[in-house]
């Protein structure tokens, strides 16, 4: 199973989150203030998520990133003028939080992990205009609540979809799937 590492500067912010995202059914997350320490909590877990704030009081954000092992993705968090000044790629969200955005993003991200270790990779075929409106709409949803340009939106779902040898299009149906169901 996954697990959810949080690092935030105020490890009380950190353990609010945690608390939301246990009763949201997640029972693997724990709260950290130091990147040096999820750096090690993450080399003893097989995969999981990362939310971490732009500036810790060990290191960025980008530097963290970085050192993850495979199988760990990132997810930022911080005001909306610090996450839009956020490298390319880094999937961010911004704060205040809204609890749907959160568990949703989560959902999705540990989604791509578990599938990026189970799928084989299928022959690829020419794309409907239904299907290309699938990508359309997932890389739109990521641009308005990841905060992400649409190169990076598209991007991410090329890489998510590499990752999990999946193609685009069901990458884009699972991302548009669970952005909404986070909405109910």
């Amino acid at each position: 199973m996954s697990s959810i590492l949080i690092v935030l500067p105020k490890l009380d912010e950190a353990k609010k989150i945690q608390k939301i995202l246990n009763n949201h059914g997640y029972p693997e997350v724990f709260s950290y203030n130091m990147a040096a320490n999820v750096l090690q909590a993450a080399q003893d877990m097989g995969t999981g998520v990362v939310i971490s704030a732009y500036k810790l009081s060990d290191m960025f954000y980008l530097d963290l990133r970085d050192g993850l092992p495979r199988g760990f993705e990132l997810i930022l968090i911080g005001s909306a003028s610090t996450v839009s000044g956020a490298g390319s790629g880094v999937l961010s969200l911004a704060t205040p939080l809204r609890v749907g955005d959160l568990v949703s993003t989560v959902d999705m991200v540990l989604g791509q992990i578990e599938r990026q270790q189970g799928k084989r990779k299928k022959p690829a075929k020419k794309r409907t205009e239904q299907e290309e409106n699938y990508i359309k709409n997932a890389k739109y949803l990521l641009m308005d609540r990841n905060h992400l340009s649409e190169e990076e939106a598209f991007r991410y779902i090329q890489k998510c979809s590499m990752d999990n040898s999946t193609n685009m299009v069901e990458t884009a149906q699972m991302i548009l799937t669970l952005m909404y169901q986070g909405d109910v």
